[in-house]
């Protein structure tokens, strides 16, 4: 511990001499990177470069860049990460932003006189009664610059070989009434196994099916690429979108939302069995055996439920496109459901608010969780192991369930 006061102290003695440096600020980034390394040496239970396998827990796993905002400026800092788990360093707030977007909405819809008695009463109870439009304003000019560059930064750094896509749905004062929008959100799992935030668009609700292309449009503009999977329900502006814009990539259609469909087509005492049956085909340890349960729970369905034997038939190639990649992954890419968890989160920040002022409101609220969620995803562990990842190219040339499968450059 001494010598590393030592090195710090002789290095801020170098700095000085230096016009070109802020003092300040760059003694903040040594202090901030020490303290992270301090605690990644806790985690890993061995100091940085040190061989002990009897005291050692987990590995380092290299650093990630990250931008911290301070009273003294913007630092860049290296932050260490751990091989198994994550690691967040102590001196970041990663819901910060968050509770500044939120705390943004809820001022602005009170001072523009939309807001109900319920937001009223809660910006009474936080204490900021008397807030001014130019201040409101103001707050929201920045949290709308930090939105707008988290929804714009290039995605051709790395390959997203699987990608989910969903809206949820949330209500805005648009033309002197409520409406339903959707917040149509990407998410994307990387090369290396990483899972990231990629994008995020808001549409009406009666303009969902030529949103979906324009969103996977411009994912696609700002460098989307090696997409070999796309896991979404069955809208039919999305799918034809992925068709067209994401030449090369397989379609999964989500499980979940596939079962729904097949029991709003039956009476409701069947709609269990109907479930139970469709889950048996995705039970099974391969594609082959899976198309041959399919065959059989459609041949079961066709006299009782023919609707619903001939929507398993026209769906088979769609349901059972998972299986044509690593076995490790197929429960996540089964379904819709990665996301699902993330537009709770959505529905539990925004759920606050309830009626939004404007679009450009929701906009700095959602963004504001995902880029959190984003922050929070790339501390955390890896959602695939990355040797599983290299394991996609050498399954999915051909797909198990006997179709070759043509795959994104």
């Amino acid at each position: 511990m001494a010598d590393d006061s030592m090195a710090l102290l002789e290095t801020l003695r170098k700095m000085t001499g230096d016009p070109d440096v802020d003092v300040l600020r760059e003694g903040v980034r040594l202090l901030a990177q020490a303290i992270m390394e301090a605690e990644v040496t806790e985690i890993t239970g061995v100091p940085k470069g040190e061989r002990n396998p009897e005291a050692r827990q987990t590995h380092r796993n290299g650093y990630r860049d990250r931008r911290w905002d301070t009273r003294v400026g913007t630092i860049d800092l290296a932050v260490p990460r751990v091989r198994d788990g994550g690691y967040l360093p102590s001196l970041l707030d990663p819901r910060r932003r968050i509770e500044r977007a939120m705390l943004a909405v809820i001022q602005e819809a009170y001072v523009t006189g939309t807001s109900t008695r319920r937001v009223g009463d809660l910006v009474r109870a936080l204490g900021i009664d008397g807030v001014s439009r130019s201040e409101v304003s103001r707050i929201c000019a920045g949290l709308d610059a930090e939105v707008a560059a988290f929804r714009s930064r290039s995605l051709a750094g790395a390959a997203c070989p699987y990608l989910w896509l969903d809206a949820t749905y949330l209500r805005v004062r648009e033309g002197g009434h409520v409406v339903s929008m959707a917040a149509l959100v990407a998410v994307g799992v990387t090369a290396g196994g990483e899972r990231r935030v990629l994008g995020l668009e808001l549409s009406p609700g009666n303009d969902e099916g030529s949103a979906w292309p324009r969103f996977i449009r411009s994912l696609v503009e700002r460098g989307l690429h090696g997409v070999r999977l796309v896991v979404s329900d069955g809208h039919a502006g999305l799918v034809k979108a992925v068709r067209e814009q994401l030449l090369g990539s397989g379609w999964q259609r989500c499980r979940v939302h596939f079962t729904r469909n097949a029991q709003d087509l039956v009476p409701r005492s069947a709609r269990g069995m109907v479930a139970s049956a469709i889950r048996s085909v995705f039970e099974q340890p391969d594609g082959a055996a899976a198309r041959g349960q399919l065959d059989r729970v459609a041949d079961g369905m066709a006299r009782p439920y023919p609707r619903v034997a001939e929507l398993l038939a026209d769906a088979e190639a769609d349901l059972l496109a998972h299986f044509a990649f690593p076995e490790a992954h197929r429960r996540q890419i089964r379904s819709t459901n990665p996301l699902e968890r993330l537009n709770k989160e959505i529905k539990r920040r925004t759920s606050v608010v309830g009626i939004f002022p404007n679009r450009a409101s929701v906009i700095r609220l959602v963004g504001m969780v995902l880029a959190e969620q984003d922050d929070e995803w790339q501390d955390g562990r890896r959602y695939f192991r990355p040797e599983t990842m290299a394991a996609i190219d050498a399954v999915a040339q051909l797909g198990e369930v006997g179709q070759p499968l043509l795959l994104a450059s």
